[in-house]
């Protein structure tokens, strides 16, 4: 079977099964994060220091606005770029009568709203995600592991994360920013230095990745003879391999919402905009292109390389994009 007659079969054949949206958290890692405090009203005085400037021990935070700022380093371990922007409204509450602070039936901060931009290493935009609530409250019910502050509710997103639910916190024991005047200039907030912090998304997509299924069997294909992949012709360990797949998001060059992907042409292929991973069992696999599949909408083409030393048997294969999980398949290796 070649390439052209694969397409055929994923297109005619090919079905989604109804599932249910995947567990995604995402741990994004955040360094300089500094807070700037509406300490000065002479919007002449506001950004003239290059140096620190701290706050004054008896400034009062109570309904001033603060504005973060941070730069992302990583997300579930892994090296990205971005930016954290984050306007806060102290209130203090608390639920014993304390002059100065906002009586409540809670303890916590302040009402704020927060914005992330997530970029690939080499500075490509992957997408953003917004979310407000109460900061310094205790997490949500239901949060993943590890979080401990802030209850924060995650109201939408662009790119790879258009229209996420969800909710988010602060990590426990990860440090939190340094607080600033206004005096102070944030271009030089990498230069001056500030805190770092871990924050906890866990995000409900809209979309996500799967492997399209045929008749056969999930919709995987051996790359030398777009063959399916089946137990009487299983996948080998260090083979080239071909799936086709759904919900990876938007591509490069951009493609207009709902239009088909345009005619193969060498060179001139839409590729998936957000990083894409495969493992076998577990093990990271080579992903070697993903790419939209020429003349069809929403079905994308992704080539990978089976692990080295893969065990024989049945495998499982997992998918991501943008750190969005799919669900496992099953694929038969000798």
């Amino acid at each position: 079977m070649n390439w052209k007659t694969a397409f055929v079969v994923v297109a005619c054949a090919a079905a989604l099964v109804a599932q249910t949206p995947p567990v995604t958290v995402l741990e994004i890692e955040y360094d300089n994060l500094v807070w700037y405090y509406g300490d000065v009203a002479d919007p002449n005085k506001q950004a003239t220091s290059a140096a620190p400037s701290p706050l004054s021990a008896t400034f009062n935070r109570l309904f001033k606005v603060q504005l973060g700022l941070a730069d992302v380093v990583a997300v579930n371990g892994k090296p990205a770029k971005g930016l954290h922007v984050d306007r806060s409204i102290p209130l203090l509450f608390s639920n014993t009568l304390r002059p100065g602070q906002a009586i409540a039936d809670i303890n916590g901060w302040g009402v704020t709203e927060s914005y992330v931009a997530i970029l690939d290493t080499d500075g490509t935009l992957i997408g953003n995600i917004t979310y407000m609530g109460v900061g310094g409250m205790a997490a949500p019910p239901g949060s993943p592991t590890g979080a401990a502050l802030h209850s924060w509710t995650i109201t939408g997103g662009t790119g790879a994360f258009l229209g996420v639910r969800g909710q988010a916190s602060f990590k426990s024991q990860s440090a939190a920013g340094r607080g600033a005047s206004m005096t102070e200039d944030p271009a030089y907030r990498r230069m001056n230095g500030g805190g770092k912090r871990i924050e906890i998304l866990h995000l409900i997509p809209m979309t996500w990745p799967e492997v399209l299924t045929l008749p056969t069997g999930p919709a995987i294909f051996h790359g030398e003879d777009f063959s399916p992949v089946t137990a009487e012709k299983p996948a080998r360990a260090g083979e080239l391999l071909v799936m086709s797949v759904s919900g990876l998001g938007p591509v490069r060059p951009k493609l207009d919402p709902g239009k088909p992907f345009p005619a193969w042409e060498a060179g001139k292929e839409h590729q998936v905009n957000s990083p894409v991973e495969v493992t076998v069992n577990g093990k990271a696999a080579a992903v070697t292109s993903a790419i939209g599949w020429p003349g069809m909408n929403n079905v994308y083409r992704v080539d990978f390389r089976v692990p080295d030393g893969a065990a024989a048997g049945m495998a499982t294969l997992g998918l991501s994009v943008a750190w969005v999980n799919g669900p496992e398949v099953k694929i038969p290796v000798r």
